[in-house]
């Protein structure tokens, strides 16, 4: 999320009894007395209403005129049973396949950006559990062997991300996956699932500033992580696995999920904590869940939450946002004290850097996704 939403009224915890206005401290203290409170109280209102106005052609003007023709592209790849290990390589070549056919329709439509875009998940070096080039796009990446993985990072992202601004959704995974090769403990296997699995909100636009694409996008995450943990269950027929019954990692042990949710993301999966079978879901750039206490996300997945130097979340804890006389909001931002997560460090960055290269945030989530204690914040 970006931040142009600051540009509206901003509600704070431990700033509700801060004055509004003169008259919020009683006419007593206003010289002029009643006349100049009226006039006030009117001049508000139209600071308020030309704000409105302003927030109104700057946001949806600019949507109207900039909505492209659909692309076309072909229906997902179709698959008779669900995906397990076994069938694995099947799956992401049929994917390829479907992007390369994307491409060439999308190249004799005349879009030579997405054309690329899909030319380039149709690599061989790609691999994809789902893949759609329809509309905006979505796909589901995967870095690393995920059938024989002890530790999986599955992230999901927030606004503006599509099939067109993919890369930097899969710079933030392969980072991640980069890091977590070198630093894994000897005989640990790590992946990381990039999962764009929902048709994210574009951040100069009213969706945006509601849970209602995050809404839809829940069941979708739940369903995702109930087919991961069965991939990544027991396979009798899978020439890895030890004896019957086995997980193809380590021997007897499903993996550990952790699901990374940066910005608008994080209201997905606070929407869908309930009923996800994850071991930690940690929150970065967030600007809250929808809960206002970690414990009102009812799981039992360890909560995790970033705070960043630089990051306009850090510094507004309750974001609601207030256009034409409608409040809309998240909730409690995850690094509230009120909120109840688990805090960690996440540097100097902005809002687009949490996984950086180098980065405190990247070592942070890092040690999270390998069931180890980040570092913590100070001050």
């Amino acid at each position: 999320m970006g931040r142009n939403t600051g540009a509206a009224e901003a509600e704070v915890p431990g700033r509700a009894n801060a004055p509004r206005s003169a008259n919020a401290l009683g006419k007593a203290h206003e010289p002029g007395g009643p006349s100049r409170s009226r006039k006030a109280r009117r001049g508000h209102r139209l600071r308020r209403a030309l704000l409105a106005t302003l927030i109104t052609g700057a946001v949806v003007v600019p949507l109207s005129g900039a909505v492209r023709p659909e692309i076309p592209a072909p229906a997902p790849a179709a698959f008779a049973t669900p995906v397990t290990a076994a069938t694995l390589d099947y799956t992401y070549a049929a994917n390829r396949a479907n992007a390369a056919e994307a491409s060439r329709m999308a190249a004799a439509h005349g879009d030579r950006e997405r054309a690329t875009a899909d030319r380039a998940m149709a690599d061989p070096s790609r691999r994809f559990l789902s893949f759609d080039g329809r509309g905006s796009g979505l796909a589901t990446e995967v870095f690393g062997d995920l059938a024989h993985a002890d530790r999986i990072a599955v992230l999901v992202p927030g606004s503006d991300t599509s099939i067109d601004t993919y890369d930097r959704f899969r710079d933030a995974a392969g980072a991640l996956h980069e890091r977590l090769t070198r630093e894994a403990p000897h005989g640990t296997r790590t992946a990381v699932v990039a999962w764009l699995g929902y048709e994210t909100p574009a951040t100069v636009s009213t969706t945006v500033t509601t849970t209602d694409r995050a809404d839809e996008a829940a069941p979708k995450l739940r369903e995702f992580i109930r087919q991961l943990r069965a991939l990544t269950a027991a396979d009798p027929a899978d020439e890895h696995t030890g004896s019957a019954g086995q997980r193809a990692g380590t021997a007897g042990k499903r993996p550990d999920i952790s699901l990374l949710c940066h910005s608008y993301g994080s209201v997905v999966c606070g929407r869908a904590a309930s009923h996800l079978d994850v071991d930690d879901i940690a929150l970065v750039g967030s600007p809250g869940t929808g809960a206002d206490t970690a414990a009102a996300l009812h799981t039992p997945a360890r909560v995790w939450a970033a705070r960043g130097g630089d990051d306009w979340v850090a510094e507004v804890p309750h974001i609601r946002l207030d256009l034409l006389g409608t409040t809309v909001g998240f909730g409690t931002d995850p690094i509230s004290p009120s909120f109840g997560a688990r805090v960690f460090a996440a540097g100097d960055g902005g809002h687009s850097d949490y996984f950086r290269p180098g980065s405190t945030s990247l070592a942070n989530l890092t040690r999270i996704v390998l069931g180890e204690t980040p570092e913590a914040t100070h001050g």
